[in-house]
């Protein structure tokens, strides 16, 4: 038996699905270059451990490449009338300590330790974005990402096979 997508009634359509479609192309990705992530499918583990066993948070932001910055994370709300945000993203408390973020062309490995220390010292409030009334995120450019990332998966340049 399939279990529900959950429902975000001020998100886009299909953003649950589509993260979990980039969830697995990020995993086969990570596979090919021998690094293997356990992810975790229920909602009870996933808010007592994690989304995997490792540690890691991934998220799809599909129009980074048109943009030329990432969409990153640091609040949510389950409805735009819901008066508090929940650290999430970067702030997420669970066991994240590596952030993945990119697309299918681009693909980021950052610290959560290092996007903190960006946002902190580096964003000023004027410049934290809300989308639909659900999401707080700050921009990070393409430029400072290729510094600041761990690794770095730039797939408009690999051969296809």
């Amino acid at each position: 038996m399939s279990r529900p997508d959950p429902v975000y009634i001020d998100a886009q359509p299909n953003t649950f699905q589509r993260g979990l479609e980039y969830q697995d192309f990020v995993c086969e990705l990570l596979a090919r270059h021998h690094i293997v992530l356990q992810n975790i499918a229920s909602k009870r583990f996933q808010f007592e451990v994690g989304e995997n066993l490792q540690g890691w948070e991934i998220k799809l932001d599909r129009p980074c490449t048109e943009t030329g910055r990432l969409s990153i994370e640091i609040a949510e709300k389950s409805r735009a009338a819901m008066p508090n945000w929940t650290p999430s993203g970067i702030y997420r408390e669970d066991n994240s300590w590596l952030y993945i973020q990119g697309n299918y062309e681009l693909v980021f490995l950052f610290a959560v330790n290092w996007l903190r220390r960006y946002y902190e010292q580096r964003v000023a409030e004027a410049d934290v974005h809300e989308a639909f009334g659900t999401v707080r995120k700050f921009y990070l450019p393409l430029d400072a990402a290729c510094v600041g990332a761990i690794k770095f998966f730039d797939l408009r340049e690999e051969p296809s096979s």
